[in-house]
């Protein structure tokens, strides 16, 4: 399944159909006060930063305070569960990291929310994708050369990650799996350190963030071989997805999703995702977007629910066969 990547998405012309009567009076008056954004993740990480951005836009169009409250802990679990529990009013809202939020039911053995359940799904606002890169040491110029090198040397080379249970992790052992590969995952505590562990050589293949990622890339300290994407990312424009190296099971699209708890009214959950769409097309955001390594994402509830209920088995068949346990 693939994500839908248009500038633009209209709010489904099926809104129309549900009942109003309660609705309506609802998102008339709506937002009435100031609207809690919970990020289940500690300041300053990529979803936090999502968020700050597309809050910053919708209290400027709906003349009320979107305010960013971070509850990290627990992968996000502590912050998804603490949305769940809101009222299905509108006035709470969660940002979440996709493949977190999909893969901890998964990766724990108990999780505070059910992703189909709990939420109503609003809207993508952003895309991003994970870089694999490797030391200037490694002698494969290209993923493929890659690929056969490991082959060639089972056991011998290991990749770094942000941690275990994370979207670097993942798409990492994905990518392991999906191979056949004999690699050595490295976690560290931070997409930060495992970089700084490639660069030096640690760890001589990463799986990291775009924005942490490219400036290592540019700056000549690591070769990008490919990237876990559907699309390309724009600032390696030279760079091949995964599936354009040929390997159409390793895609792994990162993605910054906002959801309501389950119960919010229709209209309100309509209101949100156009002005998240307002937001996205504000040319700063844009800007802002790309330069962190995202790409402004439109789409919509009807798109979004799909995709996360075909998320779950997928993270679930990789942590089972990766043997993954964060308990």
């Amino acid at each position: 399944m693939k994500l839908a990547r248009r500038r633009f998405l209209r709010v489904s012309a099926g809104v129309a159909l549900f009942p109003v009567s309660l609705d309506l009076a609802q998102a008339e008056s709506y937002p009435s006060h100031s609207v809690r954004v919970i990020v289940p993740f500690a300041p300053g990480g990529q979803t936090d930063v999502v968020a700050r951005l597309i809050g910053q836009q919708l209290s400027e169009h709906l003349k009320q305070q979107f305010y960013v409250e971070n509850v990290p802990g627990a992968g996000g679990n502590i912050g998804a569960g603490r949305a769940a529990q809101a009222a299905p009013d509108g006035y709470t809202i969660l940002f979440v990291d996709g493949i977190g939020f999909t893969a901890n039911p998964s990766l724990y053995k108990k999780v505070p929310y059910d992703p189909i359940a709990d939420f109503e799904p609003v809207g993508i606002a952003a895309t991003t994708m994970h870089v694999l890169a490797v030391h200037s040491a490694v002698p494969a110029k290209s993923i493929q050369e890659l690929v056969a090198l490991i082959k060639a040397n089972p056991g011998k080379y290991s990749y770094g990650s942000a941690g275990v249970g994370t979207g670097a992790h993942l798409t990492g052992e994905l990518f392991k799996h999906a191979l056949n590969l004999d690699l050595v995952h490295v976690p560290y505590g931070g997409g930060g350190p495992a970089i700084a562990a490639a660069v030096a050589g640690h760890t001589p293949i990463s799986f990291g963030s775009p924005a942490a990622t490219i400036p290592q890339v540019k700056d000549g300290n690591l070769r990008a071989l490919a990237v876990g994407g559907s699309t390309r990312v724009r600032e390696l424009p030279d760079i091949p997805t995964m599936r354009e190296a040929g390997y159409g099971d390793v895609v792994c699209d990162v993605w910054v999703g906002i959801l309501v708890p389950a119960g919010t009214p229709k209209d309100i959950v309509a209101l949100l995702h156009h002005d998240m769409v307002r937001a996205v097309a504000v040319p700063e955001v844009q800007d802002r977007l790309v330069t962190l390594g995202f790409e402004p994402a439109t789409t919509g509830p009807e798109q979004l629910a799909p995709f996360i209920k075909a998320e779950i088995p997928k993270w679930a068949g990789v942590i089972r066969a990766a043997g993954i346990n964060t308990d």
